[in-house]
């Protein structure tokens, strides 16, 4: 099997920042393990920021650029203990570090998956990581679970296992119910699933509500994901056997998208919304064409050329979201005006079907 597995801050890094050695050691121990079973494994880390953090000896601060420079930092103090741990065993690492957008461009995509296949032939572990220092959009909304997803689809993988600090999702948040039982499958990620995932973590970026995105982005990719306790003993060969009750399993979905496809539709804000009459909505689900301006009754911005808008449907409901081919203020001059009614050079295409991704068909 192709498996990429997926560590968060939480799990490799002691609370002062520092990188757990006993942890790391586990992680290591394991995949190599899975290697001999002649399993390729690619690992997706964190961590960056918070070993650098705890580098300088400084409070973590707020701002998005500072992160990124700390990150700078930090990412020399994780990859040597990566290089030390698998050293150890004789096996190679290299570093591949990437952002949501490198998804988004053919050639770096083309690219990036010839390194990965590259790596993977010379018999090297490819530990992976966001791209902190230089990614203009990551630290405030991005995460290595998305990231491992998007490497999942990159590299058709067949598992995609998310270790965190719990034993997956439960039934609700332990802090509060201490009860909650472990929901050992979702076969489909909705809104109430969402809702008990909770908040991100507090020495990361992630939490369980990025963990369920990145599992639903990889569900979509036609991969199987478990997410799992990373303290769990030999979680990564269970996940890999497919033992159930090991975490909460997502299965895959029949259909897979195509990776560009998967970056508009999970890897990149939006930055405003269009409303959609329901013969528009319908027409979208079922025809897959293009959103035309005629359908559309209502716009919220400010967006530009280009940018991710989610598309609602008359009961507020986001069904899809894509690339939108007019600005704001043109959408708002023009919404619901047919093809023969705009000025020459004002095309009647909202958002092109290939910058279009259907999410969930409108209630």
């Amino acid at each position: 099997m192709r498996v990429i597995v997926k560590i968060g801050t939480s799990s490799l890094t002691g609370k002062s920042g520092e990188v757990n050695v006993l942890a790391l050691s586990k992680l290591v121990e394991e995949v190599v393990a899975a290697r001999v079973e002649g399993h390729e494994i690619v690992v997706v880390t964190s961590g960056a920021i918070t070993a650098g953090v705890q580098r300088l000896g400084i409070e973590r601060p707020d701002e998005p650029e500072i992160l990124q420079a700390i990150s700078a930092v930090g990412q020399i103090d994780l990859m040597r203990a990566y290089g030390e741990e698998f050293g150890s065993h004789g096996v190679a690492t290299g570093q591949v570090l990437l952002a949501p957008h490198d998804f988004r461009d053919r050639n770096q995509y083309l690219h990036a998956e010839t390194t990965f296949e590259h790596l993977i032939r010379l018999n090297v572990v490819p530990i992976v990581n966001e791209n902190d220092a230089v990614a203009d959009d990551a630290i405030r909304y991005g995460d290595n679970d998305r990231i491992a997803a998007l490497v999942a689809n990159l590299l058709r993988a067949d598992l995609l296992v998310l270790l965190t600090d719990t034993p997956g999702v439960l039934t609700a948040d332990p802090r509060i119910e201490p009860n909650a039982t472990l929901i050992e499958e979702i076969a489909a990620i909705d809104r109430a699933i969402e809702e008990v995932a909770g908040n991100a973590g507090s020495r990361g970026s992630g939490g369980m509500a990025s963990k369920l995105a990145a599992a639903r982005m990889a569900s979509w990719s036609g991969v199987r994901t478990v997410i799992a306790a990373a303290d769990r003993p030999d979680v990564v060969s269970e996940a890999i056997a497919g033992i159930s009750g090991i975490g909460t399993a997502v299965p895959a979905r029949e259909a897979r998208i195509a990776a560009r496809k998967l970056w508009i539709g999970f890897a990149v804000t939006a930055h405003g919304r269009v409303t959609v009459d329901d013969g528009a909505a319908q027409a979208l689900c079922s025809a897959g064409g293009s959103l035309l301006i005629a359908g559309i009754t209502g716009s919220e911005g400010p967006y530009d050329l280009g940018d991710a808008v989610d598309v609602v449907n008359l009961s507020g409901e986001v069904f899809a979201k894509g690339l939108i081919s007019f600005d704001s203020e043109t959408m708002n001059k023009w919404k619901g005006s047919r093809a023969e009614e705009l000025p020459s050079g004002i095309s009647p295409v909202a958002i092109h079907r290939d910058d279009l991704v259907i999410l969930e068909e409108p209630q």
